[in-house]
């Protein structure tokens, strides 16, 4: 007979000793529109790397533990944005794999989709999520939930907790008080086979909630059969699900990561920190700064900009911008406004 720990043959712990990340990120983004026209939300820029990038980053260094295996869950986003993932995987030591979510279903759903990683130990992220603190995960609970404190819990997933910081109950979106510690969308598991099972069940009996089929549901289910859930509170939790939210975000993350240092081929231009330029780009008779991401090979000339993300291949020319993201390959010149414009347009005021 096979001794079963945790869910896991004894003969197969070393198989898994290592974690994996799993990170649904299917959504198409309409929120972000023009820019996730062409661009996956996960894979647009915000202090010079995309969003999935610094969220495998950050995960990767408050493990403690290697992780060898990255899983995707994306829809249909196409080959070039498939190897984009796997070398974001890959600079941290990890093997890329992609997963497809063909239909909306929920995040139990979305994380079934890479139903072959479910083994172990497992974190889940989800790729809209990006967070700052001194976060490390202790491998020895059952599982550990990412939170952060919101005055307002109404629109949120929240937890309540004991004495001992194990979580007592899981309320979703609580319309009248019980908690503030709101769900962030990080999730560690000891036992990725115990986790696939309680979430097949979901699948299997039809268990939806508004219509789809939700994580959250399989976090009870354990918790109501012994397994201990603990939290881990970030100090803050960077949304990234809107135009706003994406250059707050910017900007919070040069305010604390920005290499305030450039090699970019400025002409009479003066660069106010923190920004992100790359090597690549040419200044002249501009101004820029502060929070500016601005990425490869673009051109910014008798302009002055603030607060903006800038993607790649871009020129402009004569213009006062702030609060605006500008996408790769587009031309703008002249005026001083608030903008949002995708990739491959030319506007000339």
């Amino acid at each position: 007979m096979v001794k079963v720990v945790s869910g896991i043959p004894e003969k197969n712990k070393l198989k898994y000793r290592y974690m994996k990340l799993i990170i649904p990120m299917a959504g198409i983004g309409k929120r972000m529109r023009p820019h996730t026209l062409t661009v996956p939300k996960p894979l647009l820029p915000v202090a010079g790397k995309p969003m999935v990038q610094h969220l495998v980053e950050d995960i990767c260094k408050m493990t403690g533990e290697k992780i060898d295996e990255i899983g995707f869950v994306i829809g249909n986003f196409g080959k070039e944005v498939e190897q984009n993932l796997i070398k974001v995987a890959e600079k941290t030591g990890a093997k890329g794999k992609i997963f497809y979510q063909k239909e909306a279903l929920g995040t139990a759903h979305a994380v079934l989709c890479a139903a072959e990683m479910l083994k172990g130990k497992v974190i889940v992220a989800f790729s809209d999520t990006l967070f700052r603190g001194e976060v490390k995960i202790d491998a020895t609970n059952d599982g550990v939930i990412w939170v952060q404190k919101v005055e307002d819990p109404r629109p949120f997933g929240v937890v309540k907790m004991d004495k001992q910081n194990i979580i007592t109950d899981f309320v979703e979106k609580p319309q009248e008080f019980v908690s503030d510690l709101a769900i962030i969308g990080i999730y560690f598991f000891k036992d990725g086979e115990y986790l696939h099972k309680e979430m097949q069940y979901l699948i299997d009996n039809n268990i939806k909630e508004k219509g789809e089929y939700q994580i959250t549901n399989a976090l009870e289910n354990m918790k109501k059969k012994g397994t201990k859930f603990t939290v881990a509170q970030v100090s803050e939790w960077l949304d990234c699900g809107s135009k706003e939210n994406m250059l707050f975000t910017n900007k919070r993350i040069l305010e604390t990561k920005a290499d305030r240092k450039t090699t970019a081929k400025c002409e009479n231009s003066v660069i106010i920190q923190p920004c992100y330029i790359d090597e690549s780009v040419t200044l002249k008779n501009s101004v820029v700064g502060p929070y500016v991401s601005i990425g490869a090979n673009c051109k910014i000339e008798n302009s002055v900009l603030t607060d903006t993300i800038i993607q790649d291949s871009t020129v402009v020319l004569n213009a006062n911008i702030s609060a605006s993201m500008i996408g790769s390959f587009v031309k703008y010149e002249g005026g001083q406004d608030v903008l949002s414009i995708g990739d491959y347009n030319q506007v000339k005021n």
